[in-house]
This record gives structure tokens, C-alpha cells and sequence, in this order.
């Protein structure tokens, strides 16, 4: 789901112990700090984007790694799910590395860059003040370069050279016995293909030794703001003793935030490896959204379809993992951006006149998915219901049509907007020159959430809103933009547009005169209590264009057949506007291959 709204983790709690060893399992540390960064300069957003092409070529897997110990290691849940190579991890290290170093030089011509890179690994937590450890979910910048699914850990990157260091703790015999062996260092160098692993209680000493070699050496860390989230990290926590060379170490910590400006918009890039994974976690979604669509009736209750949803992605494809909180609106529910949240919590019954709306979508390997189906729970369109749905599904294959590199991500929210509002005035709901009811931004009265946001690691992925690129509008509708980036080659972004009839937002339109003009009160009142509709898929921006990694029904013919059983995929793409691909998981587990491609290869 995008919009300015933030998402919150159902089982986030703030940490009360940043230092604690791990136990069986935790979650992920928030690391907040009200420091304002210091330095920013770095390359110009266009050098930026021409390194990040150069970097992420067709084959990543052999940037800087042919002798690397990350070409053999890899992640996997079993023989039916997606093999994840440790390469994925080295070729992330590899491109920020290449980006930080050119920042570096841009920032302080004529010192070559020296130090290291350094990162905290998310810590165990505990629900408020029980003992109860909810499940561990690593922090996203540390997974993003590292992989690491144990807490409590360190990891430095040597610059500028990039060699890969972890460093574990080794909490001893009580956490053996209560939850296993804890790997050794040797274990984690051959799990995660990093060059070496350390105790973590040598990671001061080997900062130093570091440190030592040049007095231009710097400790580099994650500083600043995260611009999606408002969120603003702190410096690592080096464990104790707090010696003088504790006290050293820390004095040569570089604050700025230049090192998270060059992961953000590394991550806002994805590499292939991180394509194919996302096509796994997408084409497990969109499987799982398909099941739920046959299953639906009038009569269940909304949190049937979470866990049936949920069951599939675990059973079928190991994702333990929603990616965010599942959204199963039924009826009036559907006009509730963030349905299904602890005082919402998907439990109403299912109407037989109810439009559904359901945003769910898995989690593997820590990337996500987020897809939103709508259809009607008696399986057929009424008219009006149709009226709705067809112009949410025009707004979605005109943008995703328009979408190349080179187009701003403003003007595709404005292209939404546009689309669906012509099409309620062909239906009579509102009425007056187009141009105006934008200018009054009569649009946001009935879609409320920006058009889409970056995903990746997290759902709501960083990058939208980074130096050198264009600020957030304070415009309605515009100003709930996660990002206003232009589109570049590499970028997954959601398109996910959605028409709603908010009580609220439809009376306060009509009390002013100024808007209250474009809007047809008595045909708008048959629609009020209905909820909402919203079709989202996750679009990768291509060299020619735009394609969708999901493949759900989308025409109202798909939704209705398959509803009625039809097959999935179908024999006809009614939408090749969204260039589905159809991908499915190879047979060895290693990489995602083309499936049939409906009209052309089913033949």
C-alpha cells in the first residue's frame, strides 16, 4: 500500500537493551538519534546513476567475485523454494562500495579514501517487559550488504578495497542448550561468503589496527535521516570494555550522512540477482492472491483470507513472513487505507454485496512483495461495482504504459488521477473540465495515498526522497508521494492506484464551494459506505519501458473467471499492457525462468 502513511510492524517494540547478547530470537533495533548530518556532497545524481549502470550489469554475480567465497554460499528453505546466492549480498557490498569511494573522493579531493565501513546489526528484543522474544527480522541496511539472519552482530567493509568482515558474538553454553549451537566465526564465513569473521569481542581491537594504518582513516557509519520513515539512525554501539582505545576509535567516527545516501540509492537500484528474488517473492504472492480469490465466498470472515493467504506463502514457497500487516477489507472497510491493523483487525464478515480489497504480500530472504487484488465476493461485478473497478484499472495501465527512465514519478500520480477521474465523469459521479477539478485537486478526494513508492528490502523502501533530487510537494495527493524521483533503469516501484469513498473526505469536499462544484452529490451518494477499490502491482522499470512482477487477475474478465474456476494463467492475457512475464522457479531452485506466456506460447 503507498501513500505518505507509515506502516507500522505489528511487532516492533522499542529495544530496552541495545547491548544485550542474542538469545533464540529478537527484532530488528530501531537506532534513532536527533544528530543533524554534517556533510552531504558527493557525486551529482546523474554521475550517481551512470556508476550504478556500470556496476549492475546483466551479470552481476561476477563484479570483483570470481575468486570470491560468496559464488558458493546461499540461502534456502528447501527444494521448492528460491536459492538465494551469498553473491547477491557481495555484488550490494561491491556497488556501494564503488559509489562511497567515488562520494569520497568528490567530498574530499585530494585524500584518498581509507577506513572502513561500519554497521550494527539489528539486536534481540523483548516484548515490553516480558521475556517473550518475538520472532528476529535483521535490520534492512545490514541485511542489504551482509545477509546475517543471527542478531548481535557487527560488520566492517575495508575501503577501498572492499574486503568483508563479520563480527559474532559467541554467547557460550546456556544459549546451546536452551536454542542450539551458535555458529563459529569459520561457520559464518562459509554461511554468508564474507573474507573473514572475528569474535565479536576483537572488533575494537581489529578497528584500531585499521585505524592505525592512516591518519586520513576514518570509521564510517550510518548517520542521518531515513526519509521514508522520519526515522534517524545512531552510530554503532562498540561493546565494552570503555578503554582509551574504545575512547580512540570512537573520536575517528565519521557522522556524516554521505554513507546513507550511497546505500539508499543502492538500494533504490536493483541488481539482477535482486530482480529474480523479487520475482520469486511476487510470483509466490500472486499465486497465494489466486488461491484466496477461488476460496472467497460471502459468509467468511476477513481474517480467513489472511491466514489462507498466509498458509500458501509458507507452505508453498518457506516466506515465514508477510512483508507488512495483511489488509482484508470487505464492504465499507475498503475505504480504510490501513485496514487490518490491532484495532481493525480483519473481522468483519463477508458481505454478499461486498467489494473486497485485499494488499498482502510475502516476505523471503527479507524482500518483499505488495500486491492488491479487488473483486466482488459474489464473484460478478455488479454495474456500479464495475464502474469503480474499470477505472481503477485504466489509471494503472496508463501509467504503467507511460513508465520509462526519464519520466518524473509526480506526473504519473497526476496521470492516475486524471485517468480515473474522466472516467467518473463518464459515469456521472463528477462533472467539469479536467484541468480544473486537477487544479482543485479534486483527485485526492478520492484517492487520498501517493501512487506508488520504491520497494525492495522493506516495503516502503528507501531512496524516495535523497539529496539532489526533487523535495516532496506540500500539494493534496501529491504531497503523500513517497518519493518524486524521475524513473531510472533498476528501480521496482508500485503502481497502485485506488478509487475510495471516504465519508469524510466527500463531506468536507462538499461543504466548499470551490470543489464542492465538480462533484454529482446524488449520484456520489449510492456509492458512500461501498469502500473503495485499489489494483497494485510491483513494476520494474526496464531500458524501454515498464513491466509488472506480479500476475494477478486484472481485466473484469480474469477476475470473474477465475472466480468461477477458470484456469491461472489463462490461454489470453487480457492486459499485455502490463507485460506480465508469467515466471516461475526453476526446477533447480537457482533462478526464476519465463513460464507460458499466455496467447503466445500456450497455443
Amino acid at each position: 500500500m503507498g501513500g505518505y502513511f507509515k506502516r507500522v510492524p505489528s511487532s516492533y517494540q522499542p529495544s530496552r537493551n541495545t547491548s544485550a547478547p542474542p538469545r533464540c530470537s529478537a527484532e530488528p533495533t530501531v537506532r534513532r538519534s536527533q544528530r543533524a548530518a554534517a556533510h552531504t556532497r558527493g557525486p551529482s545524481p546523474r554521475a550517481h546513476a551512470a556508476l550504478l549502470r556500470r556496476i549492475n550489469d546483466p551479470r552481476p554475480s561476477e563484479v570483483s567475485m570470481r575468486d570470491s567465497p560468496a559464488r558458493a554460499a546461499e540461502f534456502s528453505l528447501g527444494a521448492h523454494t528460491y536459492r538465494v546466492p551469498a553473491a547477491l549480498h557481495a555484488t550490494n557490498r561491491a556497488t556501494v562500495t564503488a559509489l562511497f569511494v567515488a562520494a569520497l573522493r568528490a567530498r574530499d579531493v585530494p585524500a584518498e579514501p581509507a577506513g572502513v565501513i561500519l554497521l550494527q546489526g539489528g539486536e534481540q528484543l523483548e516484548r515490553h517487559d516480558t521475556d517473550h522474544e518475538p520472532l528476529f527480522r535483521q535490520e534492512s541496511f545490514f541485511h542489504y550488504l551482509f545477509g546475517v539472519r543471527e542478531a548481535g552482530c557487527y560488520a566492517a567493509i575495508s575501503l577501498p578495497d572492499g574486503r568483508a568482515t563479520l563480527f559474532v558474538p559467541q554467547p557460550g553454553r546456556e544459549y546451546e542448550v536452551v536454542c542450539g549451537k551458535f555458529p563459529s566465526p569459520a561457520e559464518f564465513v562459509q554461511t554468508y561468503g564474507v573474507d573473514e569473521a572475528v569474535a565479536l569481542e576483537g572488533l575494537v581491537p581489529w578497528l584500531a589496527e585499521r585505524l592505525a594504518r592512516s591518519d586520513a582513516a576514518r570509521v564510517h557509519v550510518l548517520a542521518g535521516t531515513n526519509s521514508d520513515s522520519g526515522a534517524n539512525f545512531a552510530p554503532p554501539v562498540l561493546p565494552a570494555p570503555a578503554d582509551d582505545t574504545r575512547a580512540a576509535v570512537l573520536a575517528r567516527f565519521d557522522g556524516s550522512a554521505l554513507l546513507l545516501h550511497c546505500v539508499a540509492d543502492a538500494r533504490a537500484h536493483k541488481s539482477a540477482h535482486e530482480v529474480s528474488l523479487m520475482r520469486y517473492t511476487y510470483a509466490l504472492s500472486s499465486a497465494a492472491h489466486v488461491a484466496v480469490m477461488r476460496a472467497a465466498r460471502p459468509g467468511m470472515m476477513e481474517y480467513q483470507l489472511e491466514a489462507l493467504f498466509l498458509h500458501h506463502t509458507y507452505t508453498h514457497g518457506g516466506a515465514r513472513l508477510p512483508s507488512y500487516t495483511p489488509i482484508c477489507a470487505s464492504g465499507p472497510n475498503g475505504a480504510v487505507l490501513h485496514y487490518g491493523h490491532a484495532g481493525r483487525p480483519n473481522a468483519r464478515q463477508i458481505g454478499a454485496g461486498d467489494m473486497l480489497l485485499l494488499d498482502m504480500g510475502c516476505e523471503y530472504a527479507c524482500y518483499a512483495s505488495d500486491i492488491t487484488n479487488s473483486f466482488p465476493a459474489s464473484g460478478r461485478f455488479t454495474p456500479d461495482q464495475r464502474i469503480v473497478y474499470e477505472a481503477v484499472l485504466a489509471a494503472q495501465l496508463a501509467v504503467v504504459g507511460a513508465m520509462r527512465p526519464g519520466v518524473e514519478w509526480p506526473r504519473m500520480h497526476r496521470l492516475a488521477e486524471r485517468t480515473m477521474l474522466a472516467k467518473l465523469a463518464a459515469a456521472g459521479l463528477v462533472a467539469g473540465d479536467l484541468d480544473e477539478m486537477l487544479e482543485h485537486d479534486i483527485g485526492a478526494v478520492f484517492m487520498p495515498h501517493g501512487l506508488g513508492h520504491l520497494i525492495g528490502i522493506d516495503t516502503h523502501d528507501v531512496g524516495g526522497y535523497l539529496p539532489g533530487h526533487p523535495p516532496r510537494s506540500n500539494r493534496p495527493g501529491l504531497r503523500r508521494l513517497r518519493t518524486a524521483r524521475t524513473l531510472e533503469e533498476g528501480m521496482v516501484i508500485t503502481v497502485e492506484p485506488g478509487l475510495y469513498f471516504v465519508d469524510a473526505l466527500l463531506d468536507e469536499a462538499l461543504a466548499e464551494p470551490a470543489r464542492a462544484r465538480f462533484l454529482v452529490r446524488e449520484q456520489l451518494a449510492r456509492f458512500r459506505g461501498t469502500g473503495g477499490v485499489r489494483i497494485e502491482d510491483g513494476v520494474l522499470v526496464t531500458a524501454d519501458g515498464a513491466l509488472s512482477l506480479a500476475a494477478c487477475p486484472r481485466s473484469v474478465d480474469e477476475v470473474e473467471a477465475v472466480m468461477a474456476g477458470g484456469e491461472w494463467p489463462p490461454t489470453v492475457d487480457r492486459v499485455p499492457e502490463l507485460r506480465r512475464t508469467w515466471h516461475r522457479l526453476a526446477p533447480d531452485g537457482a533462478s526464476m525462468v519465463p513460464g507460458c506466456v499466455p496467447a503466445v506460447s500456450c497455443a
